[in-house]
């Protein structure tokens, strides 16, 4: 995906349209910004649960009872070692995160590369207060696409499809 300047909307407002477009029921929030636009669609939705990760470390009280639809991680990345910040990413990812946005700042520990390994989608760079940002969104529902090849149509054995599993 190529980069897509958004110099017209401020993170707060994308985040915002995220959230409005998926309307989430549970909420996992990272970062200041994040549990701020989070609180908001919770003031604003009946029912909605917000769940708060600490920046510092938020592996150590990660909700791993219920599945988030949508994660949102701000200023977090930036202040984390790599590893742990590829395990909270790694987690939220494989325990079943409906969604994830991710704003990151400029930073040497993250690149391009990392999130595109990770499963993520390079969305848009905005201007923020502090410098550039970058969003990058992971969305469980159109990560895998269907592939026309992996059907029983196009099996090897058909009539094996499902049955054996080496």
């Amino acid at each position: 995906m190529t980069d897509m300047k958004d110099n017209g909307n401020t993170a707060r407002e994308t985040l915002a349209r995220i959230i409005d477009t998926s309307s989430p029921a549970t909420l996992l929030s990272c970062g200041n910004l994040a549990t701020e636009v989070s609180r908001i669609w919770q003031k604003h939705q009946k029912g909605v649960d917000v769940r708060t990760l600490d920046t510092i470390d938020p592996n150590a009280n990660l909700f791993l009872d219920q599945v988030a639809d949508l994660a949102l991680v701000t200023e977090t990345l930036e202040h984390l070692p790599h590893d742990e910040g590829a395990l909270l990413l790694g987690q939220l990812r494989n325990y079943g995160t409906h969604q994830i946005a991710v704003l990151v700042g400029e930073t040497p520990d993250w690149a391009f590369t990392d999130f595109i390994g990770l499963g993520f989608r390079r969305h848009a760079e905005l201007e923020n207060d502090n410098g550039a940002l970058t969003l990058y969104t992971y969305n469980l529902d159109t990560y895998n696409h269907k592939r026309a090849w992996n059907n029983p149509e196009n099996w090897a054995n058909p009539e094996m499809w499902g049955k054996a599993w080496w």
